[in-house]
């Protein structure tokens, strides 16, 4: 098969590029730059020119593919919502090309603002009190009852050594005031898993998908962010604190947002429909690692 791929030279993408490579399908990536073309070829890949706001490059991109994984994305957390219009136009724009065909089209979404207080499961839709822009995963169900073969892809704490999902932002701020913070009690637990885990969970749905499902990647269901909190301080030799829920923009910025959901998951029915099972390090275990 060969895969369209737009974040394809990513933290993600990358992963996900060698995993399809390494199993014998042909990879498509979108590239902004010549940088990142050089990069797409040296891994064995082809590039497509091109970038979220190149309507013409997604949608040329789209006819040459056998199937797409859409997992650029911009985290600036201090321009939040033009990230997520430009997420959410990409999304409609390929799947405009995607209509009629039976190709899979991937689309992440994360955790935050599900179900907050209780384990998230794949059967959770989106709440009508959900507070986050992004529209990735509602757009993607919008154009699945469209005709498009879309599916949704659920992203924890997405870690190894070098970066964790939203921890590297915590980790960030830490380096930035001094100091590991969390909320309140740091009760509120985040999922997370692996690169290596997520990279092989994207092939495997792509190889199977069912149109309108979602997956969760989620290895470990909910770490309480005082550990995390507590981790990164012992790592970088920094003092960990609690902070009152008024000081937390303060103190975190915009991605104060975040610091405070509690969003654990399960990936049972993932596992069921995939056969997917989890074999990376923990998030914890990685924290260890970082410099």
């Amino acid at each position: 098969m060969q895969v369209f791929i737009t974040g394809a030279n990513g933290f993600i993408g990358s992963a996900v590029v060698s995993e399809l490579l390494s199993t014998g399908h042909q990879v498509l990536g979108l590239a902004r730059s010549e940088e990142a073309e050089r990069a797409l070829q040296a891994a064995g890949a082809q590039a497509q020119r091109g970038s979220l706001s190149d309507h013409d490059s997604l949608r040329a991109g789209a006819a040459r593919a056998d199937g797409v994984i859409h997992l650029a994305f911009n985290p600036d957390y201090a321009n939040f919502q033009q990230a997520c219009d430009l997420d959410r136009r990409a999304i409609e724009v390929i799947g405009e090309a995607l209509v009629g065909t039976s190709k899979p089209f991937l689309v992440p979404n994360g955790l935050a603002g599900l179900a907050p207080g209780r384990v998230v499961t794949e059967d959770d839709g989106i709440p009508a009190d959900y507070r986050f822009p992004r529209m990735s995963e509602q757009t993607a169900l919008h154009i699945a009852s469209q005709g498009v073969a879309a599916s949704v892809v659920r992203l924890s704490q997405i870690h190894n050594a070098a970066r964790q999902g939203l921890v590297t932002s915590l980790i960030e701020v830490a380096r930035r005031t001094g100091v590991s913070a969390y909320v309140g009690d740091g009760g509120n637990r985040w999922p997370a898993a692996h690169l290596s885990d997520v990279a092989r969970l994207f092939r495997l749905v792509l190889e199977a998908p069912e149109t309108g499902a979602r997956y969760h990647a989620v290895a470990e269901e909910g770490i309480e962010l005082h550990a995390i909190a507590a981790k990164i301080g012992d790592t970088l030799g920094l003092p960990t604190k609690s902070l009152r829920p008024e000081e937390a923009e303060g103190h975190f910025g915009p991605f104060a947002l975040f610091a405070s959901q509690d969003m654990p998951a399960s990936s049972k029915a993932t596992a069921r429909k995939t056969g997917w099972h989890p074999t990376g390090p923990g998030l914890l275990d990685d924290l260890e690692k970082i410099g």
